[in-house]
């Protein structure tokens, strides 16, 4: 990979041992993918900020980053942490795990990244169409080029980080535009109204192309919540940091190979995503992150009633959005449900909580929880999950 005289000084530590190390993460990830260059970015944002995800190891190494003076050089976000320190009462209890995940929180603050500990950094600034970015969390990723037509990598975390201290990522992979062509159109043969729906045709879609960028036909104007659970679904089965909802979307110059998905797709991969038919003892909505509608959708499904005794609803969001429905908020705090910022239900210690059976409205969760968190599933509808949380 060609690096110019500026970056050839950064590799050999002129600028320091943290932007050596960084530049040194950069070159050897560019060699192995075969990029060019490095190109500028617009922003990162970093993943393995739960203490639960990333333990002790991870905080020697970011020590040793901040106190070697690393700062970065372009806008930086982080993603959700293990602990929400406004809702202590519904973490766990565990001084040292507290003191730990906010020491992470305050390396990254003092890196320069700010700690918005969200996987929705779109909702609190929107990147611009055709920027490059290095952005890490694989609903993310995916969001961004898919929705926002960004250019980004699903890049690691300590990539995303060492591309945060450079200000640059290695260009290779969908930062090409070769790279960006569909290679397959999927005919959804079934109409879809729910993000539910939209999550098990990711989940389906991710197990049979794996690292292949899809072309949807048949999704009928499709909201964009919509599009962001069938993004983090499908990237939670598959490798694909890209998809087009429509047909008129950049495509091989060769035709396309084409694949169908019909009811009994959408069926298996609904049913693949509950271990369970047990009650739940947790209702969680908001992965990935809430959105200001999303928090108004499930204010108005709770109005004027009450979480039932021996439930938790828990509704995950960032502090940003959280700030901006507060009267929904309000709402659903009211009804005995809690408004989560900084964590969600993956990153954070559930079976330690007393959770045993979840019931989400999030693929990814159903997906994930099982062997993130040890606890079992059930995938639902919100209004299947809101009739599960409240009283009659």
């Amino acid at each position: 990979m060609y690096l110019t005289k500026e970056e050839e000084g950064i590799y050999e530590g002129e600028e320091g041992w943290a932007n050596q190390i960084a530049m040194r993460i950069l070159v050897k990830l560019g060699d192995l993918f075969e990029a060019d260059r490095l190109i500028p970015i617009d922003s990162a944002h970093i993943s393995g900020v739960s203490y639960k995800t990333i333990g002790d190891a991870a905080i020697e190494f970011l020590e040793a980053l901040a106190n070697a003076g690393a700062k970065s050089k372009v806008r930086s976000t982080a993603n959700p942490a293990g602990i929400d320190y406004n809702h202590l009462e519904e973490m766990v209890r565990t001084p040292k795990l507290h003191e730990r995940q906010a020491r992470i929180i305050e390396l990254y603050r003092n890196m320069g990244i700010n700690p918005i500990l969200t996987c929705t950094p779109y909702y609190v600034r929107r990147p611009r169409e055709g920027v490059h970015l290095a952005w890490a969390e694989s609903s993310t990723v995916i969001y961004a080029n898919s929705i926002l037509h960004s250019w980004t990598n699903r890049e690691g975390g300590p990539s995303a980080l060492a591309a945060a201290l450079i200000g640059k990522t290695p260009n290779y992979g969908v930062h090409k535009p070769e790279n960006r062509r569909a290679d397959v159109l999927v005919k959804v043969e079934t109409p879809l109204r729910e993000e539910v729906e939209f999550g098990a045709l990711g989940i389906h879609i991710g197990r049979v192309l794996k690292d292949e960028i899809p072309s949807f036909e048949g999704l009928l104007r499709p909201e964009e919540t919509h599009l962001k659970h069938l993004g983090a679904a499908m990237a939670s089965t598959g490798m694909a940091s890209l998809f087009y909802p429509c047909v008129s979307c950049p495509k091989s110059s060769d035709r396309l190979e084409t694949i169908s998905v019909d009811m009994d797709d959408l069926k298996n991969a609904f049913e693949s995503l509950s271990t369970t038919d047990a009650s739940p003892d947790m209702i969680y909505l908001g992965c990935p992150h809430c959105s200001v509608e999303e928090v108004r959708r499930i204010a108005r499904k709770v109005k004027g009633r009450k979480i039932r005794d021996g439930v938790k609803l828990w509704v995950c969001t960032s502090r940003y959005v959280r700030r901006k429905a507060e009267e929904y908020v309000e709402i659903i705090e009211a009804a005995g449900g809690k408004v989560i910022s900084d964590t969600c239900a993956v990153v954070t210690w559930l079976k330690e909580l007393g959770v045993d059976v979840l019931m989400t409205n999030s693929a990814k969760t159903a997906y994930y929880a099982p062997t993130m968190n040890r606890v079992e599933t059930v995938f639902a509808s919100l209004d299947q999950c809101i009739e599960a949380a409240c009283q009659e």
